[in-house]
C-alpha cells in the first residue's frame, strides 16, 4: 500500500472528523454567505504526481474550490426548483458512500430491497396505488426517458413489434402531444431514437399552461395510430396542473400512453389545500417525480413509476450470465438504463424515515406560504408586474415597462449576493422566476428578498 494511503487508513477517523468539521462550517454560513459569490473562474492545474493524502486535498479545495460554491443548499437559491438536503438526507448521503453499495443485484440484496422499501415508501407519500412500481434514477430527465422508453416499447406492443429487440424503425413514425413539455421530454425523445419531431405541442387553456383537454382530443382523433401523451403535474413557469383525469378519460377512449411528468408538483399531494392539482396522477401509466427538488435530498436523485413493469424489463434487462435471469420480480440491473448505481435510496430512506409524512408536508406548507407571500410583495413594488398567479410554489414575474431579456438579466445579477432566481419567457415575455423548495426557507428570508427587489428596481 502506498505510505500516504495507509497513513490516511490509520488516521482516518481523526481525518473525517475533520471533513466533519468543514463540512459543518459551510452549512453553519449558508444563510448569510452570497447566495452566489463573484469570484473569477480557476484555471485548471495538472494532475499532481505526488500525494498530499487527505489532509492536503481538503486544504487545497478550501484554497481553490470552495470560494466559489453557490449557497444553493441555503434557504434564498431559488432558481431552477432546487431543494438543499434535510439534516437526515446528509447523514443518510454520508452514510451512503461509506457502505458503498450497488443496489442492483439479488446476489448481494440488502441495498436493493432498501430502495424497494423506499420506492414503496415515495408510492404511498404520492398517493399511487400498489399497480404502480417504481426505481430511483438520477434525475426527472431520467425519470421522464424511462417512462418514455417505457411507453416506446409500449407502442411496439400496439403495432406488433418490439423497438427493444427490432430498433425504433420498426415503428415507423411516433406522436407525442403535450401541452406545455419540459425540455427533458424533447432530450428523452432525442436519447430515445424516436426524436425531438416526434413531439406535438398541443394547444393549452387560455391564459394557462395546462393543456386544452378539447384541443388534445382533436389531435388523438386525428393521429395516425396510437399516441403517447405527456402531461403536467407542476409546468415550470407557474406550477400549472394538467387535467389527470380527463386526460385519463381521453387515454381510455383513444388508446394511448399517459405519462405524467410531475417532477415537482407531486409534491401537492402533501398539503390537503393542494392535493386537488393531482387528483387523477394514480391513473397515469408512467410518472416521473424529481427527490432532489422538493423532498430535500442530496443529488442526484429521481423515482420514476409505471403500471407496466414487465414492458420496463423487456427494454433495460442485462443479459449476463452472471446476473441470472429476469424472473416475475425483476433485480434493479434490469429496471433502468444503469447497470449500477449507488444506494441512492439511503438519503431518502433517511428522511423519510426521519421526518415522515408530517415533516415533510410542513416543508411543503411553508414553501407555498412563502411563495405567496413574495408574490403579493411583487404586486406592491413598483416597476414589477406579476405574471401569473402564485399556484403553489413558484414566481414568474418582469418589468413592469420595457422587459428585456438584458434588462432582467442585469437586474438578476444585482440580486445574486442576496437571492438567486432564474431567467424565463412566459407568454412571449421575458421574466424571471423564483421557486421555493428549500427546507430552510423562512418568512424572513423571504422579506429579505422582497427588499433586494425593491432595491435593485430601484438602482436600475
Amino acid at each position: 500500500m502506498h505510505p500516504r494511503l495507509a497513513a490516511d487508513l490509520a488516521e482516518l477517523p481523526e481525518l473525517l472528523e475533520a471533513a466533519q468539521r468543514h463540512a459543518v462550517a459551510f452549512l453553519d454560513g449558508l444563510a448569510e454567505a452570497p447566495v452566489v459569490p463573484e469570484v473569477p473562474a480557476r484555471r485548471a492545474v495538472p494532475l499532481p504526481e505526488e500525494a498530499v493524502g487527505l489532509s492536503g486535498a481538503l486544504r487545497d479545495f478550501a484554497a481553490r474550490w470552495e470560494p466559489g460554491m453557490s449557497a444553493s443548499a441555503g434557504p434564498r437559491y431559488l432558481g431552477f426548483v432546487t431543494g438543499g438536503a434535510t439534516p437526515a438526507a446528509l447523514a443518510g448521503d454520508w452514510l451512503t458512500a461509506a457502505v458503498d453499495q450497488n443496489a442492483t443485484s439479488s446476489l448481494d440484496a440488502t441495498g436493493q430491497h432498501l430502495e424497494r422499501e423506499t420506492v414503496g415508501w415515495l408510492r404511498q407519500l404520492f398517493g399511487l396505488s400498489e399497480d404502480h412500481e417504481g426505481a430511483l434514477v438520477s434525475g426527472a430527465t431520467m425519470a421522464n426517458t424511462v417512462g418514455l422508453a417505457i411507453a416506446r416499447e409500449w407502442l411496439g406492443e400496439r403495432r406488433g413489434v418490439s423497438p427493444a429487440e427490432a430498433g425504433v424503425a420498426a415503428l415507423g413514425a411516433v406522436r407525442v402531444l403535450s401541452g406545455s413539455p419540459h425540455s427533458s421530454v424533447a432530450k428523452g425523445l432525442s436519447v430515445l431514437g424516436l426524436g425531438r419531431a416526434a413531439l406535438r405541442t398541443v394547444a393549452t387553456l387560455p391564459g394557462r399552461e395546462a393543456v386544452d383537454p378539447v384541443a388534445l382530443e382533436a389531435e388523438l382523433r386525428d393521429a395516425d395510430g396510437p399516441c403517447i401523451v405527456v402531461a403536467n403535474a407542476g409546468t415550470v413557469n407557474t406550477v400549472d396542473f394538467d387535467d389527470l383525469r380527463a386526460l385519463a378519460a381521453l387515454r381510455d377512449r383513444y388508446g394511448c400512453w399517459l405519462h405524467v411528468d410531475a417532477a415537482f408538483g407531486a409534491f401537492a399531494s402533501l398539503s390537503p389545500d393542494h392535493a386537488h392539482l393531482t387528483d387523477g396522477l394514480d391513473l397515469a401509466d408512467s410518472v416521473c417525480v424529481d427527490l432532489h427538488k422538493w423532498l430535500n435530498v442530496p443529488y442526484d436523485s429521481a423515482v420514476q413509476f409505471t403500471r407496466r413493469r414487465d414492458l420496463q424489463a423487456r427494454v433495460f434487462q442485462n443479459a449476463a450470465v452472471y446476473l441470472g435471469a429476469v424472473g416475475a420480480e425483476p433485480d434493479l440491473v434490469h429496471l433502468t438504463p444503469e447497470n449500477s448505481h449507488r444506494l441512492r435510496a439511503l438519503s431518502a430512506w433517511f428522511t423519510l424515515r426521519a421526518y415522515g409524512r408530517a415533516g415533510h408536508r410542513e416543508i411543503v406548507e411553508r414553501n407555498v406560504a412563502c411563495a405567496r407571500t413574495l408574490g403579493s410583495a411583487v404586486e406592491k413594488i413598483e416597476g414589477l408586474r406579476l405574471l401569473a398567479p402564485v399556484r403553489l410554489n413558484v414566481v414568474c414575474f418582469t418589468l413592469a415597462d420595457g422587459p428585456t431579456p438584458e434588462r432582467l438579466a442585469a437586474l438578476a445579477d444585482r440580486l445574486t449576493a442576496e437571492v438567486f432566481m432564474t431567467p424565463t419567457r412566459y407568454a412571449g415575455q421575458p421574466a424571471l422566476r423564483a421557486a421555493f423548495s428549500n427546507w430552510r426557507t423562512t418568512d424572513e428570508d423571504v422579506q429579505r428578498v422582497a427588499r433586494a427587489l425593491e432595491h435593485a428596481v430601484r438602482a436600475g
